[in-house]
């Protein structure tokens, strides 16, 4: 489905973006794992290479655009050209009322989960081919406000509307960008976010790929513009 296409997922140390790293990896895709520190994706690159695919890890905060420089750098270097993105790194911020948020937190999560799609989208795109896919993580909250959500709600508001831009900005480069709500999964996040939720009563990463790999092949060629809700994807 996805041989010889090269992807970028940023946040892949753990949860979904390592499930989609080797979700990729196993549909023939050579992988780019990004995520802040080194060790966790260096054991997501060891699983991959494990199972004769390649992968290549580097570490990067990708709200920061030297950084962010670096990692396109490095990766297109490597491959030559990205033909996937997937912005998925993200943190969920305190749950508190907006009138209690701490001006620090704000600005740390509006960074993660937006400055940080926009930044590596802006980098990644002119060393995409005609034909490349970004995918944007957002949420059930990106479309909803609700208390106590904060800066995580308006952040993932913030990437639908980025999503909706480059869509139409890209589309005359034949690059397509969607963006997918994963819905609630067995996560560290969710499980931060809801702790007196039973996990088992939740998909795990691995069992929410489906609509990720469409958005990544050619099937999904002429899709741009479009919100996915991953669990109904069929």
């Amino acid at each position: 489905m996805l041989d010889g296409k090269v992807a970028l997922i940023t946040g892949a140390s753990q949860g979904l973006g390592r499930a989609l790293a080797l979700a990729y990896a196993k549909e023939g895709a050579r992988v780019v794992i990004n995520a802040r520190g080194e060790e966790g994706i260096r054991r997501v690159a060891e699983e991959i290479e494990a199972s004769g695919a390649e992968a290549l890890a580097l570490a990067a905060d990708v709200s920061k655009g030297d950084e962010v420089d670096g990692l396109v750098e490095a990766a297109t270097r490597r491959f030559g050209r990205i033909d996937v993105l997937v912005n998925n790194a993200g943190v969920l911020g305190p749950r508190v009322e907006i009138l209690e948020y701490p001006e620090e937190e704000w600005r740390r999560v509006i960074d993660a989960n937006l400055t940080g799609p926009f930044l590596v989208s802006k980098t990644v795109a002119p060393h995409m081919p005609e034909g490349g896919s970004i995918v944007n993580v957002v949420s059930g909250v990106s479309i909803e406000g609700r208390a106590e959500w904060g800066a995580y709600s308006v952040s993932k508001f913030g990437v639908e509307g980025l999503t909706q831009i480059l869509a139409s900005e890209l589309e005359e480069r034949g690059i397509r960008v969607n963006a997918v709500d994963p819905g609630g999964m067995r996560t560290d996040m969710r499980a931060a976010a809801y702790p007196d939720e039973d996990p088992m009563t939740r998909v795990t990463p691995e069992e929410n790929t489906e609509v990720f790999l469409y958005l990544a092949s050619d099937e999904s060629r002429s899709v741009t513009g479009q919100r996915f809700k991953a669990q109904e994807f069929r």
